[in-house]
């Protein structure tokens, strides 16, 4: 029962940091969504801050960085399948939420170091597991071989985080389209073709 009301006061957080921002959502706000009472709210979490910091762990969890590393799937491919996985999270709500992550740090301040530095840390983490699989598309020759990893992968991080934002702004998918298009164009050596995990297009008979 306990553990249902703190995945109660999870949910409804994360739910209200989409909608309402972190500044913008109350612990009221939060206990209301989740019909659980506010003094049940203090028994899991000693602050609004450290239910954020709790959030924005699972959110993470969900976005399947493991992929990342999974040496069964060529390089690029699971580069672009890590993306195109949160992508189709966002076309779920019609392209109206954004990521997490990237709205939390629009956010973030001295008066919230706790956020910060678990935001920090999960930009470095998500950061050297793209710097990874980027390593390992250059040692194929799938990618570009003089390109520095990890100056690579915060690009394709934070031009992945400024699409998402038109994209909310936009309710559309072009943004991430553009993404696609350009970072990968960049990224994909020209000497050896790269398995990007899409099927070819079949030729229509004479």
């Amino acid at each position: 029962m306990a553990s249902k009301v703190r995945d109660k006061i999870l949910d409804a957080a994360a739910s209200c940091f989409h909608d309402l921002g972190f500044n913008g959502c109350s612990i009221q706000d939060i206990v209301d969504k989740g019909g659980v009472p506010k003094g049940s709210f203090y028994n899991y979490f000693k602050t609004k801050e450290a239910l954020a910091v709790e959030v924005l762990k699972l959110y993470a969890q969900g976005t399947r960085r493991e992929m990342l590393a999974d040496s069964s799937t060529p390089p690029v491919a699971r580069l672009r399948g890590h993306f195109e996985f949160m992508a189709s999270r966002y076309a779920a709500f019609g392209y109206s939420k954004g990521c997490l992550i990237g709205n939390f740090a629009a956010e973030s301040s001295d008066h919230t170091p706790l956020v910060r530095a678990h935001l920090a840390d999960s930009l470095v983490r998500w950061t050297e597991a793209v710097a990874s699989a980027i390593r390992e598309g250059q040692e194929d020759g799938s990618i570009v071989a003089g390109l520095d990893p990890v100056s690579t992968a915060r690009f394709l991080i934070n031009s992945w985080e400024g699409a998402v934002v038109r994209m909310k702004i936009a309710n559309s998918r072009e943004p991430l389209e553009d993404y696609f298009t350009i970072a990968f164009s960049l990224l994909v050596s020209r000497d050896k073709p790269a398995d990007t995990g899409k099927k070819p297009t079949r030729k229509a008979a004479a």
